[in-house]
């Protein structure tokens, strides 16, 4: 939900509400000056997966027809042919480049697919890439590679139009799938989405499973280990339902900034997800602090921007950490419009960093902000 300009200067708090802040903060800069940090632990090394884990289980957060799964009952493609050793990363590759909906025939067990390089939209291959990993499926970029890009602004990939950073096509949808081991740190042109990088056109995530994924752990904007995301069409929202980011020790996700998720001037509508053991590991901030490298905001989502929504319902925001600002959430319009939106969601346990303007979020004070049913500490 987005605000008027007249209610952007507004903290708000819907009424009834069931909302606990605990140990609130004194606002503060987010550009305090230099002192020594914390060292926090070594990136994750690669670990075992778990099972896959069941559907979300109901709430009471409307999920709108945009967020809905994709009926792919009737494939345009299928990756494999009944075995694991059949199911490779190649094809993979291959099935992604020529778009539609995908679907894997991998036997009837759970499977790991490594891929060596990332799998990359084509702009003109297909409105619609959808990738369903009926629940048993992993994309693993083995510690070394992104596993999906989509760059509506990128040559490479096939200019369609004359404003790729405001353009309806394509839309990429990941669902029941696994997204591991995900590493962007060899790109250094397009940083952060050690899982998915994702520029113009829309990007939608529903029941998927983000673990262990990394990208550069130093710099000022480079954020998302996860997910990176910009210039979604006509500034919709990005939608994620049902999915995990981390959600044990172990698994989590690692970046300089957004160990979960990073955007800029992108909505999201975060509905039913868990966001938990991700990390944010750069040091000084954004801009970066005279003799730093920058970085370490947003221990489970960044945020940044100008005029955006961030709308979580149903979201779990636990146990993620920071060396610098927002050990939950980092969420900082740089016009201070916009609207960081909480329905019956928790925000608890994320440590480190400081300028919380409510318990592990940071954020402008009159920036608004709505909570209801939620919990915060």
């Amino acid at each position: 939900m987005q605000l008027s300009a007249k209610w952007s200067a507004l903290v708000v708090f819907s009424i009834p509400v069931a909302l606990a802040v605990e140990g609130l903060a004194q606002a503060r800069s987010p550009r305090p000056h230099l002192r020594p940090r914390p060292v926090l632990a070594a990136p994750l090394a690669p670990v075992a997966l778990p099972p896959v884990e069941a559907p979300a289980t109901a709430s009471s957060c409307a999920i709108p027809e945009d967020a809905q799964p994709i009926d792919t009952s009737l494939p345009d493609r299928v990756v494999g042919s009944g075995s694991p050793a059949s199911c490779t990363g190649q094809a993979v590759i291959d099935a992604v480049a020529l778009g539609g909906k995908i679907r894997f025939n991998c036997g009837p067990e759970p499977v790991v697919i490594e891929l060596d390089r990332p799998a990359k939209v084509f702009n003109d291959a297909s409105d619609d890439v959808v990738i369903d990993g009926g629940d048993l499926v992993t994309l693993s970029g083995g510690g070394a590679t992104r596993i999906l890009y989509m760059n509506t602004c990128d040559p490479e990939q096939h200019w369609t139009t004359s404003h790729c950073d405001d353009q309806p096509t394509p839309r990429l949808t990941v669902q029941n799938l696994t997204l591991a081991n995900g590493n962007s740190s060899a790109d250094s042109l397009n940083d952060g989405g050690g899982a998915i990088w994702a520029r113009g056109g829309r990007l939608k995530v529903i029941h998927s499973r983000f673990y262990n994924n990394s990208c550069v752990d130093s710099g000022p904007d480079v954020a998302g280990a996860a997910i990176r995301a910009f210039s979604q069409y006509q500034n919709l929202p990005l939608y994620v339902v049902g999915s995990t980011f981390g959600g044990a020790e172990g698994l989590g996700n690692v970046c300089s900034n957004g160990g979960g998720i990073g955007s800029i001037e992108v909505n999201w509508t975060i509905i039913d997800s868990v966001f938990s053991y991700n990390r944010a590991v750069g040091f000084g901030g954004n801009p970066a602090a005279q003799g730093t490298p920058g970085g370490g905001s947003g221990g489970a989502i960044y945020n940044d921007g100008e005029t955006m929504t961030l709308s979580l319902c149903n979201t779990r925001v636990e146990n993620n950490q920071v060396r610098e600002f927002g050990s939950g959430i980092f969420f900082v319009s740089n016009n201070h419009q916009g609207t960081l939106q909480l329905q019956d969601s928790l925000i608890s346990g994320n440590t480190g960093g400081e300028w919380n303007v409510q318990p592990g979020v940071s954020m402008h004070e009159d920036t608004a902000f709505i909570a209801s049913g939620s919990t915060l500490r």
